[in-house]
């Protein structure tokens, strides 16, 4: 997972200046207190995106190994999932 002081550095290399504006009333480059709020900004957005892919992993391993748990306890009582299909439950 990446540091924010890491996400910070990467995203000031890959966006060196932040221009607003448009095509029409033209660019002007953001003040450095508005650049370096956004680029925390993005560095907080992106930490919570990675975050959340992460709790989403540990879900989908724990649920994995909850079934395989439950299908272990099965086969100790010589019982299959479609043996509970069978018997309703």
């Amino acid at each position: 997972m990446t540091t924010k002081a890491e996400a910070i550095k990467a995203l000031k290399l890959e966006y060196p200046t932040l221009k607003s504006g448009s095509d029409k009333t033209g660019y002007t480059d953001l003040s450095l207190t508005d650049y370096e709020a956004t680029i925390e900004a993005w560095a907080n957005n992106q930490l919570a995106e990675e975050a959340q892919a992460a709790a989403q992993e540990a879900d989908a391993i724990k649920a994995a190994a909850d079934k395989a748990a439950a299908q272990a306890k099965l086969a100790e009582l010589g019982l299959t999932a479609d043996d509970l299909k069978a018997l309703g439950l």
